[in-house]
């Protein structure tokens, strides 16, 4: 495609759905990836994915000329970048692939373009971004634009959301920031709150680390309460029924790309300032090993009464109701479990996955019929209304039964 209206540098998980998206807003997007496989299915229209109606609409936006992929830079007036960034450690995360873009940009940009990164980043990144370009490229130094959105989807909600979503936008400047909204008002029906881009960082990295906080409240009342022989989703029924009080719903842990991996943006920045962000990661990486030592002590327990004792482990995913399994605390409990009884002896579904490379994905009904130790570490809806027989025992860390 030549000249197309903006590009998107990486086609992963919120990179593929937003460059569909703006190309059924009649936006011509170009997409640049190094994954040559998925560029090639994209070319085909049709890339694997449960996202509902992605296939749909990039095949049209394919037929159509509107989204065009390949590994070569080329000139646009918008650049935006949607790429990973890992964490090389729990301490020090891992924006390199962000700077190679940036250094890759030099080549394509000119007078007036506007460059805005999307990726979970530290604060101070895309000021990086800035100086980066202006390094290599001293002639563009105050014509070049710079802002940061952060994404704000769910998983299987992508559409919806980038639709309906409010947006912040933070540029270096007043008028990057200005630039940027003006690029979104095109697709996005919410609204459009203007800040500078260490603001918006700073606010993508807050949202999600105020939810862990939370969950870890819940996580760790739990954990009283079940050493105080306290139901605690009677407990938080009752506690919620004050008009100012809101408790979450504990669960097994804290998963996905966000939540579970935000809080240590700000916390390798801010290691001493972080006191609360920091235990409440540890409360939540804690849940999942205590709920683990559960497991073990009731089959310890039973297997010095009975024989060929089976554990029966109901859902992997990070949340209810998807596939993702991305920093997932069932996933990482029925790893440690299937480690230490071996496939005989722990039975495994995820009705949300036909397969998986660790162990073997079985019917939840066959998983429930055949288990003693029935565990449910995700609260899928497929799960609500079970009967269960009386004889099996039930680990409930997700609220499926809140008896």
């Amino acid at each position: 495609m030549k000249n197309p209206d903006c590009i998107i540098y990486g086609l992963g998980y919120i990179g593929l759905p937003t460059a569909v998206f703006l190309a059924s807003k009649k936006i011509r997007v170009h997409g640049i990836d190094i994954n040559t496989n998925l560029l090639n299915d994209i070319k085909k229209g049709k890339v694997e994915t449960k996202e509902d109606g992605l296939n749909k609409m990039l095949k049209h936006s394919v037929s159509n000329k509107l989204f065009s992929v390949g590994t070569k830079y080329i000139k646009s007036k918008i650049h935006i970048i949607v790429v990973p960034t890992p964490f090389k450690s729990k301490n020090e995360p891992d924006i390199s692939i962000v700077e190679k873009i940036s250094k890759n940009l030099v080549k394509v940009l000119s007078d007036g373009d506007l460059i805005i990164l999307e990726s979970t980043s530290p604060v101070g990144t895309t000021e990086r971004i800035r100086d980066i370009i202006y390094d290599q490229k001293p002639i563009l130094k105050d014509k070049i634009y710079f802002s940061y959105c952060p994404e704000r989807v769910l998983p299987g909600q992508i559409f919806s959301e980038l639709r309906n979503n409010d947006r912040v936008v933070g540029g270096i400047d007043y008028e990057s920031s200005l630039r940027a909204k003006n690029f979104y008002e095109k697709f996005v029906d919410g609204k459009i709150h203007i800040t500078d881009s260490r603001t918006a960082e700073m606010c993508k990295l807050v949202e999600n680390s105020s939810r862990d906080v939370q969950i870890a409240f819940a996580n760790e009342l739990s954990i009283i309460c079940d050493k105080a022989n306290i139901n605690v989703w009677k407990l938080i029924d009752l506690a919620n029924k004050h008009p100012r009080v809101d408790i979450l719903k504990p669960s097994c842990g804290v998963g996905g790309h966000c939540i579970a991996v935000d809080p240590y943006f700000i916390y390798s920045q801010y290691p001493l300032e972080s006191k609360i962000i920091s235990q409440a990661r540890e409360i939540n990486n804690y849940k999942s090993f205590w709920c683990y030592e559960k497991i073990k002590e009731k089959f310890d327990s039973l297997n010095h009464k009975e024989k060929n004792i089976r554990i029966g482990l109901l859902g992997l995913s990070f949340k209810p109701d998807i596939d993702d399994i991305r920093e997932s605390p069932a996933l990482e409990i029925a790893k440690k479990v299937h480690n230490r009884y071996g496939p005989k002896r722990v039975l495994i579904c995820e009705p949300n996955l036909t397969k998986i490379d660790l162990f073997n994905i079985l019917d939840f009904k066959y998983v429930i019929d055949n288990s003693d130790i029935l565990v449910f570490l995700v609260n899928h809806s497929i799960f609500k209304n079970l009967k269960i027989n009386k004889k099996k025992h039930i680990l409930d860390f997700c609220g499926t039964f809140k008896q």
